[in-house]
């Protein structure tokens, strides 16, 4: 396989992988799969990691997806 055959397999996983994250968010549920709104809501969280409290509000929500992230890989019993 070629050199950029494997780095486009590799972005187009990671795009995907981005993408199943808005869906675990229940982003793409709660606005109805409004690509602007979703875009819109990306947009105003950049913004809000480039001000003053942008790292408190990296923490806080780093540590609400690693919450949920680790939840969802616990066995499950059954």
């Amino acid at each position: 396989m070629r050199t950029w055959q494997v780095q486009r397999r590799k972005r187009t996983r990671h795009l995907i992988e981005l993408g199943g994250l808005v869906v675990k968010a229940g982003i793409v549920d709660l606005t109805g799969d409004d690509r602007a709104t979703i875009l819109g809501a990306l947009i105003w969280i950049a913004e809000k990691l480039k001000v003053d409290q942008g790292e408190r509000a990296r923490a806080l929500w780093a540590a609400k997806g690693k919450k949920t992230l680790d939840k969802d890989a616990e066995p499950r019993a059954g």
